[in-house]
């Protein structure tokens, strides 16, 4: 017996339409769980761990609360504030102080996050390191109106 299903166009036809979904009604589908207070729970314990990369972890988590962000904005390794810098979740004003740290690669993910102002973007143009430069330059030409 053969696993292999052929289906005739019709029904094929049938099946892409009854799959057409809008973009809400896909949502629904992928929903997240809620944000318990044992998942915060875990979050802040997470953040206290050895390894740089759970804390990396962490600091990219959407649910992560704000002074849990604001703590790990100010980790020693560059690649926990990092994710600091680019989560979408952190407050403009933390972005924009993670836009003047001193490793590259935080002011990088900073210049990306867009949060940012556009005034901190304008200074981050002329920063010492040439690939923030160009993220910079890229970031600005991208919010320019087209010619």
């Amino acid at each position: 017996m053969s696993c292999i299903r052929f289906n005739t166009g019709p029904q094929r036809e049938a099946m892409r339409d009854a799959a057409a979904l809008s973009a809400g009604d896909g949502a629904v589908l992928h929903l997240s769980p809620p944000v318990t207070e044992s998942k915060l729970a875990r979050l802040r314990l997470l953040a206290e761990h050895e390894r740089p990369g759970i804390r990396q972890s962490v600091a990219s988590s959407r649910h992560a609360p704000v002074e849990l962000l604001r703590r790990l904005a100010r980790d020693p390794e560059p690649q926990v504030r990092g994710e600091v810098a680019k989560n979408e979740s952190s407050p403009a004003d933390l972005v924009e102080a993670l836009s003047g740290d001193a490793d590259a690669r935080v002011r990088c993910w900073a210049v990306l996050n867009p949060l940012l102002p556009d005034g901190v973007v304008q200074a981050l143009a002329t920063d010492r390191d040439a690939q923030v430069r160009r993220l910079a330059g890229w970031r600005l030409e991208a919010a320019s109106p087209a010619r």
